[in-house]
């Protein structure tokens, strides 16, 4: 994948909450710190949007009383299935 370089300004308090971050061998550099963190701004926000396109549909199309039971048979099953 093709990268390109840009500058950016941060505060001093979170720069030194970077530079922990690497201290602490979280990151490898600064810049792989700055990386994860638009990479997870970008995740959250494309999932944010899909959640939009889910409630959306069912504005659209409410589940009925089928739709209703199975969800609530599955909850149960993956309950039923953990650990605890």
């Amino acid at each position: 994948m093709a990268t390109e370089q840009i500058a950016v300004r941060l505060p001093r308090e979170l720069l030194d909450q970077v530079d922990d971050l690497v201290a602490r061998g979280v990151y490898e550099s600064r810049a792989a710190a700055v990386r994860a963190g638009v990479e997870a701004l970008a995740e959250s926000d494309r999932r944010r949007r899909i959640d939009r396109s889910v409630i959306e549909g069912y504005r659209r199309t409410p589940a009925g009383d089928a739709e209703r039971e199975a969800a609530i048979a599955s909850l149960r099953d993956a309950i039923a299935e953990e650990p605890w």
